[in-house]
């Protein structure tokens, strides 16, 4: 693909069915001047199935330091270049970052090919909620750093996902457990989109019990939901509420806030907002809001 000035493609492969593989993927692929893999053996594969006979070079973790810079050259003197992942969407979980974020300081153009993800694959099906969610990558591999690390998770209200290999699952499971409580749903995705997917459901203690009796469930790499936190209520806000709510049945609002702030702490403008989120102080037409604080 000649181009008169060079272009990034960050190109999305399957994670496990070919039929997933997009046209525009196919066609990016096959007209790009080279294409930087994670790895260039299990990219080769997928090229040959294609019959797409673009050059590969090889861009990991171990060598992006050394390979971004002449990839970059590359596309600045003009010439396309594709970045893939072993499966699905680069930079998720997987090298990219420093070369996409070096091409757009550089003002390069960089142009995203979408397709399949694990992450949102496993979400669209888990039966979990999706309207928030935060995607956390794979946990530290030490179970002091990883109980540290979920210990950072306990609040967040929105649906955790994150992955996790075949050989530290049921250390996970375990943390899971005792750092997030055995009340949280989870939901557990393996061999996404391949003959033999499979999605579990249950507790963190449930899901390692049925893994630990089942080694087949516990092969490749994993998807893990966890269901988000329902308890958020913040005892300040709580509190707060509660003295607003008081001051603001008998005071104008503006001075409902000034009072509420002396005795909770809580700076005026964002009680000010708190009161007409909830409505209060209707009888005080033409209360101007406290002023702005740093």
């Amino acid at each position: 693909m000649q181009q008169s000035t060079g272009i990034l493609y960050v190109v999305a492969t399957p994670i496990g069915n070919l039929g997933d593989m997009t046209d525009r993927a196919r066609k990016v692929l096959s007209e790009v001047d080279l294409i930087a893999a994670e790895d260039t053996r299990q990219t080769l594969r997928l090229l040959t199935h294609f019959g797409i006979s673009s050059k590969l070079v090889a861009y990991h973790d171990h060598n992006e330091a050394s390979v971004a810079p002449r990839l970059l050259a590359e596309i600045e003197t003009g010439r396309s270049v594709a970045l893939v992942s072993d499966a699905g969407t680069p930079l998720i979980s997987d090298p990219g970052f420093s070369l996409v974020a070096a091409a757009r300081e550089r003002g390069l153009t960089v142009v995203p090919v979408p397709g399949a993800n694990a992450a949102i694959c496993a979400l669209s099906a888990a039966g979990l909620p999706s309207d928030r969610f935060l995607f956390v990558g794979f946990p530290p591999r030490t179970r002091s750093q990883r109980l540290a690390w979920l210990g950072e998770l306990t609040d967040e209200r929105g649906t955790l996902i994150l992955y996790e290999s075949g050989k530290r699952i049921l250390a996970t499971l375990r943390d899971l457990g005792e750092a997030l409580g055995e009340t949280r749903r989870l939901v557990l995705a393996r061999e996404l989109t391949k003959h033999f997917e499979t999605f579990l459901a249950g507790t963190a203690s449930e899901l390692a019990q049925r893994l630990e009796a089942d080694a087949e469930q516990r092969l490749g790499e994993l998807v893990v939901l966890v269901e988000g936190n329902a308890d958020t209520t913040d005892p300040d806000r709580a509190e707060a509420e509660r003295v607003l709510r008081i001051l603001a049945e008998t005071l104008p609002l503006a001075q409902a806030v000034a009072i509420a702030a002396r005795l909770t702490g809580v700076k005026k403008n964002a009680l000010y907002r708190l009161g007409l989120e909830l409505d209060l102080g209707q009888g005080a037409e033409g209360i101007a809001a406290p002023d702005n604080e740093g």
